[in-house]
Order: C-alpha cells, then structure tokens, then sequence
C-alpha cells in the first residue's frame, strides 16, 4: 500500500508519546497514515510527537486517556472519529506499571495487579475500536508484548507473565475477528535501547551483556519495533494473522 493509498487509515498509537510508540507514530505518518498520540500525563511530548509529524508533512493529534479507564477510552475514541474518522490501524503500546522483583518477593496484589490492568487495556482499548473497524471491513490491531513472554528473567514475572496473557488474548481475538477483514498480531521486542523499561530493570553492566547475547550483536532500536510494528499495520500483513513477531536480534530462537 503507497502513501496515497493509506491516507484513509487512521492510526491509534497508545502510549505514543515517546520510545517505541513515539517511533512507531512517526514511521506510520510517513507512510501516509493519520495518527492519533495517545497519552496519559506526558502532554508536552504528545505534543512535540505531533509537532514533529505536522513538520514533515503529515496529520497527527494528540488524544488523553488512561488505557484502564474504560469511559476515558470510549470518550477517547469518539473524540477521534469526529476528528479524524473511525480508527481501523490499532497499536497497543502503552506501557502499564508493574512491580520488578522476584517469585519469592512480589505479592498477589503485585503479580495479580499487574495482569488485571495489563489484560483491562488490552480488552478496553480492543473492545473500543473494533465496532469501527467492523463498519469499514477493515482492521489491524497490533500488541506490544515482549520476549519475556517466552524467555524468562529474574525479577521480571509481573511484565513477562502479564504479556503473555496478552499473547493468548491476541490469539482468540484474532480467530473471531477475523471473518470482519481484521487481523491481530503481536509484536515481541528484545530489551530496547532506551526505553524506560531498560532503565528501570537493567543496570548498564546487564544491558551490555543483554546486547552481546543478541546474535546481531546490539540491543533493539524503537525504530527496530517499529518497523515491524507498520508491517503489520499496513497492508502486505493482510493475510497474516494470530503471530507473535520477536524482535530481539536473535536473543531468543525458535
């Protein structure tokens, strides 16, 4: 699908304010999508995301919700399709806090926390787009997880366990929403350089080491993710449906 072609399609970037999903943003207005910058309290840098969009010639917003919040999300939404048109490009991104410690120190309430709020957005923000896309024929809906899911770490249960119910969620979704022209996919990166969730899980001595396990000999970009992330966006994934993409530089192999 050319630029031209893709003008129609109205992109809905969650946590789209910086790191990946700032990356992600970018690369999909420059191949010819509207995109909407959700955040949560980073307004400044929602704004300079679209700041940054508008400069190169393309059409953004940006839209307030908390992901968890289901009226903020429905509200969301509505306020994106009188702007903009119904949104038929999902990106999941929006990263939900959680607690690093190990089996023998996190609690319930951190471990089960975690996967009610991680499973709430995905299901809210699922739930709010997809009468859209079911009008237009058309849909693609793409989660971040990670490769945690599948290749465990210490102190990292809550997040690895969390995006892993969202993998099997994105599966099932994927099997009923299929008949209506919507795809869903799940795009699993590596450790990232300079996101957050690095600073706050890894010291530079683990980072460095992260990165000489890779096969490609480097930690990911947010550009990295986000190429994978418009593949699937876009519409030369339009038969692919139900996977998870690794995006780990060959961290983890199967």
């Amino acid at each position: 699908m050319t630029s031209a072609e893709q003008n129609g399609r109205v992109a809905l970037v969650t946590g789209g304010s910086r790191g990946i999903g700032a990356a992600v943003a970018r690369l999909l207005a420059s191949r010819g999508m509207r995109v909407v910058i959700n955040y949560r309290s980073s307004r400044d840098e929602a704004d300079a995301v679209v700041a940054s969009i508008s400069s190169a010639g393309g059409r953004a917003m940006a839209a307030q919700a908390d992901v968890r919040d289901g009226p903020a999300v429905l509200g969301m939404v509505e306020q994106v399709r009188d702007a903009m048109g119904d949104v038929t490009v999902l990106v999941h991104n929006a990263l939900i806090p959680y607690a690093i410690k190990s089996f023998d120190e996190i609690s319930w309430t951190e471990l089960g926390g975690k996967l009610d709020q991680e499973m709430r957005a995905a299901f809210l923000m699922t739930k709010a787009v997809v009468p859209g896309m079911s009008r237009s024929g058309y849909g693609r809906i793409v989660y971040i997880g990670t490769v945690l899911s599948r290749q465990p770490r210490e102190g990292m249960i809550a997040l690895g366990t969390s995006k892993a119910a969202v993998d099997s969620f994105a599966r099932f979704v994927a099997e009923e929403l299929g008949p209506r022209g919507i795809t869903v996919n799940v795009v699993a990166p590596g450790p990232v350089a300079g996101t957050n969730i690095n600073v706050a899980a890894l010291d530079q001595e683990h980072i460095r080491h992260q990165a000489e396990q890779t096969a490609l000999g480097r930690l990911a970009s947010p550009e990295d993710v986000a190429r994978a992330v418009a593949f699937y966006a876009g519409a030369d994934s339009g038969f692919i449906t139900g996977t998870t993409a690794p995006v780990n530089g060959g961290l983890a192999m199967e």
